[in-house]
């Protein structure tokens, strides 16, 4: 059994990519899942100023619950092809505390939106940006028009391809975090 950190990278308090961890997570039961919301910590916008005057509390919060996981399970919100200013926010305190910060972990990397393309740019751009930080991806996938293929109240996958491919890629990467 591995210990897991998910959460997504949105600050909306009804993020779809929030929803998606929740589904994915509950698919791990064979580990230990903690799931956090990034939003309910106090993260101030990075300046060179603050980072003077210490790196936020919340910020060290969150590198330790790194460290303390085995592996993460990570859904980036999609803003203008991009990833959200919030999440961006995140990682680049993160750098601050530690330049590696991500090393040794093996990352499951997902994105939902409700158009066609499923966040596909702002999960290329988190592909690009994890292995510099010492991050493994092994697995990743996006989910397009989320609105449709989910049943948001009982949070179940309701198009049958997206279903079989999410089991699919969950199993693999529990497989491949147990090696």
């Amino acid at each position: 059994m591995k210990n897991i950190l998910a959460f997504s990278g949105s600050n909306s308090p009804t993020s779809i990519n929030h929803q998606l961890i929740l589904n994915v997570t509950q698919r791990l039961q064979e580990h230990k899942v903690e799931v956090l919301q990034l939003r309910e910590l106090n993260i101030p916008f990075y300046s060179i100023v603050l980072e003077k005057e210490g790196i936020p509390q919340d910020v060290k919060f969150l590198y330790e619950k790194i460290l303390e996981n085995d592996a993460l399970v990570i859904s980036v919100n999609e803003y203008n092809a991009n990833v959200s200013g919030f999440f961006k926010n995140v990682i680049d305190w993160l750098s601050r505390v530690d330049r590696k910060f991500l090393t040794g972990k093996k990352i499951l990397l997902m994105s939902a939106s409700p158009g066609e393309r499923g966040g596909a740019a702002a999960l290329e751009y988190v592909k690009k940006q994890f292995p510099r930080f010492g991050g493994e991806i092994i697995q990743s996938f996006s989910f397009p028009q989320f609105y449709d293929n989910v049943d948001s109240e009982r949070n179940l996958i309701i198009n049958e391809i997206q279903e079989l491919g999410i089991k699919d890629v969950v199993s693999s990467f529990s497989h491949e975090i147990n090696e």
